[in-house]
């Protein structure tokens, strides 16, 4: 089903961003999501556990006709028990923003959507990005205890290299490479980029162990692929601005 789409089809998600895509661009089409996929936020499904402890049972008892999953934040075991119980399992993987917008319409395509408008107006935002006044060296912490952060090819290093902003960990062996705090002090970057998710980093949780400046950004806006990313560049560049002045 994944290659062609069937109009109808009963879809099980197991990875927010994509969650909040099919749900806005194919109503009806879900009926199961994980506990993590909180956009919509009126999201009505059955919801089938977590995206590393997904309830394999009751997502076969929902008899998808397909199942979205991502390399990165779903498990093998679980994918392939799925497919041991004859359901279809689309795995996507996202690297940089042009493959996230392939990755979306691969999804979209295979539940049977047309291609909505909002990835027309994701894809517009991106591409009029003005030129950056400054490029600036940025570490982008992603966990605390341990501390961890974005390393080599990733999605969320790919948006903020767009945006002007050069990952100080760009070229490590590991994609999350882990840190010590000591190390990241002395790591001579400008700006130092806490989301609030997977960590949720807030001012009185993160910042104070830096002297570079502090970046308190959306994670949805910076490491979901979906609709969120027609106002990433303004969200997240508004958010990189005012920790610079």
């Amino acid at each position: 089903m994944a290659g062609a789409g069937v109009m109808g089809a009963r879809v099980v998600s197991l990875v927010p961003s994509l969650t909040e895509a099919v749900a806005v661009s194919v109503p009806g089409a879900l009926v199961g999501a994980t506990e993590w996929c909180s956009h919509p936020v009126d999201l009505d499904v059955v919801r089938v556990g977590g995206t590393k402890n997904p309830d394999v049972r009751r997502i076969i008892g929902l008899a998808p006709d397909l199942v979205i999953a991502n390399e990165e934040e779903n498990r093998e075991p679980d994918l392939a028990a799925l497919r041991a119980a004859g359901i279809e399992v689309l795995v996507t993987e996202v690297r940089d923003l042009p493959g996230a917008f392939r990755e979306l319409a691969r999804v979209l395509a295979a539940c049977g959507a047309g291609r909505p408008g909002w990835l027309d107006d994701a894809e517009t935002a991106w591409e009029r990005l003005p030129p950056p006044d400054a490029r600036l060296n940025a570490v982008i912490p992603v966990w605390r205890r341990p501390w961890m952060v974005l390393g080599r090819d990733t999605f969320a290093g790919d948006l903020l290299r767009r945006l002007g902003v050069d990952n100080v960990y760009a070229t490590h062996a590991e994609r999350y490479p882990r840190v010590p705090v000591g190390e990241l002090r002395s790591a001579g970057a400008d700006l130092m980029v806490l989301p609030d998710e997977p960590y949720r980093f807030t001012a009185d949780d993160g910042p104070e162990e830096f002297t570079a400046p502090s970046a308190l950004v959306s994670g949805r806006h910076l490491t979901w692929y979906g609709p969120s990313l027609a106002q990433a560049p303004a969200v997240l560049g508004a958010a990189l601005r005012a920790a610079c002045r």
